[in-house]
Parts: structure tokens; C-alpha cells; sequence
């Protein structure tokens, strides 16, 4: 097919001007044997990548969903108290044992590149998912002056959870960088 030059200057200058907005809102931060790029979203403040590019020198680490740990143990199995209450409690206790999970392979929260996000509604909250909860757990963990990483990250209301005692599910993918050839 004969493409006239025209829409083909007008395409590649899309494309340069793509990747010069794409090059611009990238915040770079390293993590060994290449960098994620992690590229914020023009003009916002809401703590999430826009998108995350991983290098392909390093390697994909799939954490599956976590619920809420028990954290009151005096506390009925079906009672959200068990599991740190509210939506913003028990986001901090998933949270919480992400991070310790993470430690426990050589990674940290710094890592994690995409986060999803199962939110049930909550019965205190007119049947409705309390997203303002969760992202009070979220940014004490995600966007702070010791922890800057933004993850790139999907929130969803869901009919349920296997116990309706939860309130929340996060699955997370972490990037570790490949080790430096010596």
C-alpha cells in the first residue's frame, strides 16, 4: 500500500511528540542493573504511576492476593474487627505483611511496580466501598518522603470476598533488578 508522505510525517511526529511528553513526566528510579521508570500523570498529585516501564534486565516477582492477617484474635472469625476493622485498617494490615513478605524475598515496598485493588462495600459506609479508607492506609506506604515509589494501580468495588468480614484484597508485582556483572 502506498501510504502518501504526508500522514506519514504527520505520524512520526505524533510519535516523537509521544515520546517527548511520555520522556517528560518520567520520574527515573533505580534499582540496580537498569531503572524503572516510573511516569507520573500531568498535572495530578493522586499518588499512582501513570504507567511503570520495567528494564529488561530485570525480573517480575508476582505476590498473590493477600486479605486482612487476623489481628484480634479475641475476636470472632466473622467480625472485621479480627482483621484490623475498616477498610483503612485493614488496608494498613494487608499492607503491613506485603511488607514483610517482600523483606522476606530481598525486596521492599519501593519495588512494587503494579498494585490491584478488591474493595468490598462496607456496611458502615451505606453499602459502599470506603475508598477515602483505603487511601489513607495506601499513602502511609506509598508516597511518602521515605518511600516515593508510586506503584501503577487498579481499584475495584467487588460483591465479596470468601469471608465477609473483609474488606479488602491487594495483589502486588514487584521488579528485582538484575545483580550487576562483575
Amino acid at each position: 500500500m502506498n501510504v502518501p508522505s504526508i500522514f506519514k510525517t504527520a505520524t512520526t511526529a505524533a510519535l516523537l511528540g509521544a515520546a517527548v511528553l511520555l520522556t517528560g513526566c518520567a520520574a527515573t528510579t533505580s534499582s540496580g542493573g537498569g531503572d524503572v521508570l516510573r511516569y507520573k500523570t500531568p498535572g495530578s498529585t493522586f499518588p499512582i504511576a501513570a504507567a511503570v516501564e520495567i528494564p529488561t534486565d530485570a525480573r517480575t516477582v508476582y505476590l498473590s492476593g493477600k486479605v486482612p492477617p487476623v489481628v484480634d484474635k479475641s475476636k470472632p472469625a466473622t467480625d472485621p474487627a479480627a482483621y484490623g476493622g475498616d477498610t483503612e485498617g485493614q488496608t494498613v494490615a494487608i499492607l503491613k505483611s506485603l511488607e514483610e513478605q517482600l523483606k522476606s524475598m530481598n525486596l521492599g515496598m519501593s519495588d512494587v511496580v503494579k498494585m490491584q485493588v478488591f474493595l468490598v462495600a462496607d456496611p458502615a459506609k451505606g453499602n459502599k466501598m470506603d475508598f477515602a479508607g483505603f487511601m489513607r492506609g495506601y499513602t502511609q506506604f506509598f508516597g511518602t518522603a521515605a518511600q516515593p515509589n508510586l506503584p501503577a494501580r487498579s481499584a475495584f468495588q467487588i460483591a465479596a470476598l470468601a469471608n465477609p468480614a473483609w474488606y479488602v484484597e491487594i495483589e502486588v508485582v514487584a521488579v528485582r533488578a538484575a545483580k550487576p556483572v562483575k
